[in-house]
């Protein structure tokens, strides 16, 4: 990679995955006892991919911090992947769960919460109706399922590279084409038997932010009504955009819009909204059975009284003007070093969200991300700044802020940062 020296980037990653493993003991012996319980050793199989030779194991979290096994701790930048936006434990999804665990946490009733919690993402996104899902990959699920049922076709139209939870539904009778594509759009929609485009508004897997060209949206919105094609976004990533996520920062107008992970603040839960239209057709398909709609655990009081808090008093203005603002401090570190160093780096932000990826421009698609570029330079900068308290996003290297984030957090991310890309070029 220029400007990297190889042979500096191979012992930075020698020494700071020694240093990992031998300053974790009790994370190596737990490991080892994983082994013979857990795919890998690990609870979900994804996490012996990420850059650690040995999984953090977290004793406890608490603000935007991670406190591990072995005595270390850590700030917190990768917050679950937007699971945990808003901490890991902010004060006012804190004392709304606790309340409610002493009330009930699972009826198969309805409250008065989960009215005002459909009434707030009414007035936040725009769309009328709303149902509740467990997950977000679920809400995609149902999303897709109504799609088909209010337009009576099988077809669904995709991004590359994007990643809407693991949906089967988007696999199935589906058809992928690069994000900002007009051309490849239309020709995937031209037959008319495609019964929704399911997308991120702004992409953000692979390790880079990706916007929509300037019309884009636009275009997207627009072929997607001469179609008959039902638009849906998945906000699920993109909430860091602003309180409204992406839907309410660009002005965009959804058939159909999913959400969760930071929804309820760490409780699992999903949403789903429609327009009148769609509801309309979703009360015809759901007038007698549930249509393959929703389950036990959807909706249930704990979890949405945690969303009432979130939506209330975390989604705010003020929340998202402090997210805001470190997060732009730390675009702005990151691009120093950068243009210091001369590497053909950028970085990406969206609201709160930060990442820089290993190309000089901007990508217009994900596709543009693989084969991957930089993987063992992620690796090292990822377990540089994890043995010195600063751990990111696990799989893309990412950086989140929350409203707990404190700014001298940013500040140490930013100087490691430096010093880390020092040692690694052949310049430094």
């Amino acid at each position: 990679m220029t400007g990297i020296d190889p042979g500096r980037l191979d012992v930075m990653l020698a020494r700071e995955r020694a240093a990992w493993t031998a300053a974790r003991p009790k994370a190596v012996a737990l490991r080892e006892r994983a082994r013979r319980s857990q795919l890998h050793g690990t609870p979900q199989h994804w996490i012996h991919q990420f850059p650690p030779p040995v999984p953090l194991v977290v004793d406890r979290a608490a603000g935007a911090r991670l406190y591990d096994t072995d005595g270390h701790e850590y700030a917190d930048f990768g917050l679950a992947g937007t699971a945990a936006l808003w901490g890991h434990n902010h004060p006012a999804v804190v004392a709304a769960v606790r309340e409610q665990v002493d009330r009930g946490s699972v009826t198969l009733w309805s409250s008065e919460d989960h009215v005002w919690v459909t009434e707030e993402l009414h007035r936040r996104f725009g769309l009328p109706f709303w149902q509740f899902a467990v997950s977000a990959t679920d809400a995609n699920r149902f999303a897709l399922t109504l799609a088909r049922a209010a337009t009576g076709r099988r077809r669904v139209v995709v991004f590359n590279h994007a990643y809407h939870g693991s949906v089967d539904e988007s696999l199935a009778d589906s058809v992928g084409v690069e994000f900002n594509d007009v051309d490849a759009l239309d020709q995937a929609l031209a037959a008319r038997d495609v019964a929704a485009v399911l997308a991120e508004p702004v992409m953000t897997n692979g390790g880079a932010v990706i916007h929509p060209r300037p019309g884009f949206h636009a275009a997207l919105r627009d072929l997607t009504r001469r179609t008959g094609t039902l638009l849906i976004l998945d906000e699920t990533q993109t909430i860091p955009a602003g309180p409204g996520g992406c839907t309410g920062e660009l002005g965009l107008e959804p058939d159909l819009i999913t959400m969760g992970k930071c929804l309820a603040g760490g409780i699992p839960a999903g949403v789903y909204g429609m327009t009148d239209e769609v509801a309309a057709a979703a009360t015809r398909y759901t007038e007698s059975g549930d249509g393959g709609l929703g389950s036990t655990m959807a909706s249930g009081p704990l979890a949405v009284r945690a969303m009432r808090a979130v939506l209330g008093d975390v989604m705010t203005d003020a929340t998202y003007a402090h997210m805001k603002r470190l997060a732009v401090r730390y675009a702005n570190d990151v691009t120093t070093v950068i243009a210091k160093h001369d590497l053909p780096w950028h970085v990406g932000r969206l609201g709160g969200r930060v990442s820089y990826a290993f190309m000089p421009e901007p990508p217009h698609s994900a596709s543009q991300m693989y084969p991957p570029v930089g993987v063992s330079v992620r690796e090292a900068l990822w377990l540089y700044l994890a043995n010195r308290g600063i751990v990111l996003n696990g799989m893309s290297g990412a950086a989140l802020m929350s409203p707990m984030t404190v700014e001298s957090d940013v500040e140490r991310h930013g100087v490691l940062f430096a010093e880390a890309i020092s040692e690694l070029c052949d310049h430094g």
